[in-house]
């Protein structure tokens, strides 16, 4: 595998981990993965609360969770209201409804900022890929004596790989930072 390839798929990684980030971001409307980092007690550890209930959203602002167990609804409901998600759950013996509120315009702020802080996290990790993708090709002009033209060929190439990926990252958070602000 060529280092430009290896480039590709750690700078992929980057953005796929991005993307994951920008999921657990609330915006106005129910997204399951908003929940995916509340962390229920449930028989005696600590676990992800899609693994002990079904999470749904069968509204654009409700998010509903199905629990396996009907034990663990007052569980589930302790672990929502401690999460820092701002969210107030509610049950009816069978499911919890979780009511997703309308974003006030400093919290759309903060989370823009949030946003933003992600992206440059990711920015940071394609940058040090472009980084570690040169330092192989300049061990390789020592190791495999790559002429002066290839090292500087091979280098535009890692470039052009960074420059996309990094309008990769701008575009996302661009259309996240849109989804966040609508009102």
């Amino acid at each position: 595998m060529s280092s430009l390839q290896k480039a590709r798929q750690r700078m992929e990684s980057a953005i796929e981990a991005l993307r994951r980030d920008f999921q657990s971001v609330r915006t106005g409307k129910a997204n399951p993965a908003l929940l995916d980092s509340v962390r229920v007690e449930a028989y005696g550890n600590l676990m992800p609360l899609n693994q002990v209930g079904t999470v749904s959203a069968p509204e654009p602002r409700m998010l509903t969770i199905q629990p396996w167990d009907k034990t663990q609804i007052k569980a589930i409901e302790k672990a929502l209201r401690e999460s820092d998600l701002g969210l107030n759950p509610s049950n009816d013996g069978n499911l919890v409804r979780i009511p997703i509120p309308a974003l006030t315009e400093d919290r759309r702020r903060e989370f823009v900022k949030m946003l933003h802080k992600m992206a440059e996290e990711a920015r940071v990790a394609v940058r040090q890929v472009r980084k570690d993708a040169n330092d192989e090709v300049k061990a390789r002009q020592k190791d495999d004596g790559l002429s002066e033209d290839d090292i500087r060929r091979e280098q535009g190439d890692v470039q052009k790989l960074t420059d996309q990926y990094v309008a990769k990252v701008e575009e996302m958070v661009k259309a996240k930072e849109a989804e966040v602000m609508e009102v």
